[in-house]
């Protein structure tokens, strides 16, 4: 397969991974506020994402540090587009008009 091409699906593989994982952590603390059981759903829920974002980090290199690095550039674009979708509905993040 060409190299170009296998560094684009590795860095599509790491957005997929990424929202799955920042996804989860912003389910997780939606659950949290809302539940008397926080730090269970804490825990639980950075093992099963850890787990992902690192099976899914194995499968991709495939012994290639360049797919590594193509799947941890997709990851991190996930991370901003995550954090942009979800901050509007976040009802702990203070409002610009609300600054002191």
């Amino acid at each position: 397969m060409n190299e170009g091409l296998t560094w684009i699906l590795a860095g599509l593989a790491g957005v997929v991974i990424g929202v799955v994982f920042f996804g989860g952590l912003w389910w997780t603390v939606q659950k949290v506020t809302s539940s008397s059981k926080g730090p269970f759903w804490f825990v639980g829920s950075f093992v099963i994402r850890m787990g992902v974002a690192l099976g899914g980090f194995l499968l991709v290199a495939d012994g290639h540090w360049q797919r590594v690095l193509a799947c941890l550039v997709g990851f991190l674009v996930a991370r901003v587009v995550v954090t942009r979708l979800t901050a509007d509905k976040n009802p702990l993040t203070p409002e610009a008009g609300n600054a002191p």
